[in-house]
């Protein structure tokens, strides 16, 4: 009975819902929003690491990100190959260079140089053509995001980076990196347009055997390798996401613009749902004439705000995965994991019973005498 005074209520004071439900949009709505763009770029930080075949990375000591590493010896290369565990030890090359466009200009690159014939750490998804591009010594990838940027229309196109000679061969999906654009091209290339000694290379990337056990086989590497930084692929992924969160201040930032959307819609909840029990006060007054307890009331306060609160949380993921899927595949950053709906689902009814606290204290001040006023 409570829950079905509570739905008549909902439906008959439109006003009132229909800001609350609003409030509760906004919730869900720019939280989401703006947690999509925060995972994007999570992605864009980690994705060397995370789409590598590696299970292990090693570089230069005291590595703090992925993209900052110093060059270290081949002779790491060989002395990894001698353990049991690992399967296989490939190096890898990284530089930054300047490409230039058709027009003349520059753009900065961010190269990533593979061993042929394997190109571990290559691109792993492609629109036009496909890794074996890569053997071929002078050729290069670029990601269809930024065909636009560099001024790039068709393959086998001929064009410079740092003065030496490349050729577009193939256009990959998916390979944006957070320092900028990514480049990928044979090692030898790369050394030669970033004129690295040789014997030198930014990363070795291993990948163990099935049978072996992770954390033992870094660990052993460790041991045997002291001047090198030795991580995992999960490691060095989270320990990259978090340099970056933590000394760009992009959590600080999205925490903030997170908070503020979340205190917007506690408002607007908090406002109407009090102005709506303001507008029924004497509804609740005879509710408690008629025999109903303090608790009744509560009920039917907080049943009111968790059918707002439902039907909000469908509408704004609604219009959250229709934005999603409009901003898929463009140059927004936008991921979203699939436990955040869920919470954030769970977090948005919280809120909404939250902000209705005050209405259901002035809810509970209705005297059943006041009717006979």
């Amino acid at each position: 009975m409570r829950s079905r005074a509570a739905f008549r209520m909902v439906l008959h004071d439109r006003s009132s819902t229909a800001g609350a439900l609003l409030g509760v949009v906004a919730i869900v709505f720019l939280v989401g929003q703006q947690l999509s763009v925060f995972f994007g770029l999570l992605n864009y930080m980690s994705v060397l690491v995370d789409h590598s075949d590696a299970d292990v990375w090693i570089a230069s000591y005291e590595l703090r990100n992925a993209d900052a590493t110093s060059l270290v010896s081949a002779r790491y290369l060989d002395r990894v190959m001698g353990f049991p565990e690992v399967e296989w030890a490939e190096p890898v090359l990284f530089a930054n260079g300047l490409f230039r466009t058709r027009t003349g200009a520059f753009e900065s690159v961010r190269l990533v140089g593979c061993r042929r014939p394997r190109l571990v750490a290559g691109p792993w998804e492609f629109v036009d053509g496909d890794s074996a591009a890569l053997l071929d010594v002078e050729s290069v990838t670029i990601d269809a995001l930024d065909m636009t940027k560099l001024s790039q229309s068709a393959l086998s196109t001929v064009t410079e980076i740092g003065g030496r000679r490349v050729r577009f061969a193939a256009i990959t999906r998916g390979a944006r990196g957070f320092q900028g654009t990514l480049v990928f091209s044979a090692l030898d290339k790369v050394r030669e347009i970033a004129a690295t000694p040789p014997g030198r290379y930014s990363a070795i990337l291993v990948r163990l055997k099935p049978e072996t056990h992770r954390e033992h086989a870094v660990a052993r590497l460790r041991s045997a390798l002291p001047q090198c930084s030795v991580f995992s692929k999960h490691e060095l992924s989270g320990l990259t996401r978090l340099y970056y969160v933590t000394n760009t201040g992009i959590g600080g930032s999205f925490g903030f613009s997170t908070a503020i959307a979340v205190l917007i819609g506690i408002v607007i909840i908090s406002l109407t749902m009090y102005a709506s029990v303001l507008g029924r006060y004497k509804d609740f007054a005879v509710l408690r004439a008629l025999g109903g307890r303090r608790s009744d009331i509560v009920v039917v306060v907080l049943s009111q705000t968790l059918m707002i609160a439902v039907a909000g949380v469908f509408l704004g993921l609604v219009l959250l995965a229709a934005l999603l899927n409009a901003t898929r595949g463009s140059e927004v950053p936008s991921y979203m994991p699939a436990f955040v709906p869920p919470a954030l689902a769970v977090a948005a009814v919280f809120v909404s019973l939250l902000g209705s606290l005050v209405a259901v204290g002035q809810a509970l001040k209705a005297e059943p005498a006041s009717v006979f006023h």
